[in-house]
Order: structure tokens, then C-alpha cells, then sequence
């Protein structure tokens, strides 16, 4: 079938190519590596040999892994931080960016900020057509903006957690 078709000279082809050499040594390495052969020959035989009892422990080698925080804390932490709803003042200054400066259908980094934050937050409330509106954009600006952008989550850990991270 199709599988066996030209499989001599695929085969050909696989076996003849370059293998991956080692990595290049650093000339020092090389050089007490050289002298050290030179002087006990042995050594190499050594290298290549493998050790049967070596082997047999690598064999009894388990790793068991545990989650350090539990789903239910971490639902308990998001539960205590209450989230807050960010509001920019119109007209306000904010460093260097005047906000009355701004042409209608552009937004700033802390006016786009806020909007993501709050529809992140309350979705129900901070819809695209809320946005659109208080902003003053196009819709499909603003569902893009939804769809692709997103706002970093700060969680903050209260010692009795960092002691049960530490401790797993």
C-alpha cells in the first residue's frame, strides 16, 4: 500500500542523516578531560558502563504530587476580597494625560483599564452598550476590546496561607 511506497530509499534517508552530536565542551574541560584519560585509561571503560544497581533504584522512583491549595480556600479568599467598582471623574488629570484632550472614539490606558475592570466585575451592569455610550466608541471596537483584552487579578495570600503552601 501506501505505507511501503519508495520505504527503502525513506529508509535510506533516515538512517544516513547527520545524529545530534554532544554539546561542545569548553577547551579547559576538553583539555582535563584528555589529560585524565591519558593517565588512567580505565576511566573511559568506566563512563560507558552501566551500573545494574544504579538501574534497580531508578526503577523503585515514585513521585506522588498534591495540589498545595485546595479548590474551597481558595474560593474562601476570593469570597473575602470584595471588589470595587472604578469610576474615571470626567474631566480629571490623571499625570500627564489631560482627559478633555482625548478625540472622540479613543480611550486612555486608565480609561481602558477601568472599563475592563468593571465589566470583569459586573458584567450585568457594564455591558458593551454601557461602554459604547459612556465612552463614546464604535461597538465593534468595544467587543473586541471584551473579547481580546483582559485585566490582571491581584490576589493577595494572608500568612495562614503562604504557612500551607510552605508546608506541602
Amino acid at each position: 500500500g501506501i505505507r511501503n511506497f519508495n520505504v527503502e530509499n525513506r529508509a535510506e534517508r533516515e538512517i544516513s542523516k547527520i545524529k545530534p552530536s554532544l554539546a561542545p565542551r569548553h577547551p579547559s574541560t576538553s583539555n582535563l578531560l584528555q589529560e585524565q584519560i591519558s593517565h588512567y585509561p580505565e576511566i573511559k571503560g568506566e563512563i560507558a558502563r552501566k551500573d545494574d544497581k544504579l538501574l534497580s533504584f531508578l526503577k523503585d522512583v515514585y513521585v506522588d504530587s498534591k495540589d498545595p491549595v485546595s479548590s474551597l480556600q481558595v474560593k474562601a479568599a476570593e469570597t473575602c476580597q470584595e471588589p470595587k467598582e472604578f469610576r474615571l471623574p470626567k474631566g480629571h488629570q490623571f499625570g500627564m494625560i489631560n482627559m478633555k484632550s482625548i478625540p472622540k472614539g479613543k480611550i486612555s490606558v486608565v480609561e481602558a483599564l477601568t472599563l475592563l475592570n468593571n465589566h470583569k466585575l459586573y458584567p450585568e451592569t457594564w455591558t458593551a452598550e454601557k461602554i459604547v455610550q459612556e465612552y463614546q466608541l464604535e461597538k465593534k471596537d468595544v467587543n473586541s476590546l471584551l473579547k481580546y483584552f483582559v485585566t490582571f487579578e491581584v490576589k493577595i495570600f494572608t500568612p495562614e496561607d503562604k504557612k500551607a503552601i510552605q508546608s506541602k
